[in-house]
């Protein structure tokens, strides 16, 4: 698969500086890229690699002045136009064909869009509905009374439990459990009892849920993921947590129960909150935060327990002078001390 700079240019609504007509296959990063390449430069942290850069093309941000032997395709956002450049050259495979597979099990009680594609082994209960365009992989488990809306992906292994509400265009990646019982125990004789666990979840339009992660069903009423939010791999949300319209989390990040974050929060890769706490819209959390508190609207912080960004880093720019600090304050306290001990002047006149 081929393409000219000049359609790849016109692709992706750019300017281009450089020969129209040179061929492409392919895309690599700035580094890697060889003289068939498209390439593409979204951080000035890597502006240093356009000179030697062999790419046939980098997709650059407006303004950037040529250096080095590669056209440029200038851009408004370089990582975006380089997704859709990925898709130029990017061969999908086959999605399942629409229809139920013979090794699948689909309850008489359920009620699927006809054009749903039920792969073999996955199971579909009794009262759930599918609908229309949705994919159903190997694997997948759709339980009694769950809803799940239009043009979904539901990739192998995914869980969606009983009653769980899943809105359109939601995807789930493999082994994505949503709707297992929420962590609820309460004390007697000395032994954790298990408190039943009869909420559900909600999961609005054009979420995404990373591979390995667990929504909690709520104890009562619903854990929510409100319309756009993107959650990463390996993330915990638990029972009757609430999260805003847009919001990011990162990978290996666990939500206790019952917290809300507002709409787009940006937090970080193993990053810690509590539960009973409101996190406002427009927070930024720095990777490895710990969130005991509330958070207002627009804050960005950092460290744990978290706190102003600004002032976290401070404190650890502070901290690696201390070996420095430490080391003078020996110096100066043995010097008080030989000074201590030092007989005193005789001031007697005679």
């Amino acid at each position: 698969m081929s393409h000219t700079l000049g359609d790849i240019a016109k692709h992706v609504d750019g300017v281009l500086h450089g020969d129209a007509t040179r061929i492409v296959r392919g895309v690599a990063g700035i580094e890697d890229a060889g003289r068939e390449h498209v390439a593409f430069l979204a951080n000035e942290r890597y502006r240093s690699l356009l000179a030697n850069c062999r790419a046939a093309a980098v997709l650059v941000p407006e303004g950037t002045e040529c250096e080095g032997e590669s056209s440029l395709i200038e851009v408004e956002n370089p990582s975006l136009a380089f997704s859709a450049v990925i898709g130029l050259f990017r061969k999908e495979p086959p999605a399942p064909p629409a229809g139920i597979h013979p090794k699948a099990h689909v309850d008489s009680g359920a009620t699927l869009a006809e054009d749903v594609a039920v792969s073999a082994f996955a199971v579909v209960e009794s009262g759930a509905t599918v609908g229309a365009r949705t994919i159903l992989y190997p694997n997948v488990y759709v339980g009694h009374e769950a809803r799940i809306g239009e043009d979904c992906v539901l990739y192998p292994g995914s869980f969606v439990g009983a009653r769980v509400e899943i809105g359109d265009r939601v995807i789930l990646q493999p082994h994505a459990v949503v709707g297992s019982d929420g962590f609820g125990y309460l004390p007697v004789d000395g032994l954790p009892v298990k408190v039943p666990q009869a909420g559900i979840v909600r999961v609005g339009d054009d979420v995404e849920i990373g591979a390995c992660t667990t929504i909690d069903r709520a104890r009562f009423d619903s854990t929510e993921l409100r319309r756009g939010c993107k959650v990463d791999n390996l993330v915990q949300v638990a029972h009757n947590v609430r999260i805003g319209e847009g919001t990011c989390i990162a990978a290996q990040t666990g939500i206790a129960g019952s917290t809300t974050l507002g709409r787009g929060v940006l937090m970080g890769g193993q990053v810690g909150v509590v539960g009973h706490i409101h996190v406002a819209d427009g927070v930024r959390v720095a990777a490895q935060s710990g969130l005991s508190s509330d958070i207002d609207p627009g804050e960005t912080v950092a460290g744990s327990p978290a706190q102003s960004a600004r002032q976290y880093w401070k404190m650890m720019a502070s901290m690696r002078k201390l070996p420095a600090v430490l080391k003078e304050f020996k110096k100066l306290r043995e010097k008080v001390l030989r000074l201590e001990k030092r007989p005193e002047d005789d001031l007697s006149t005679g």
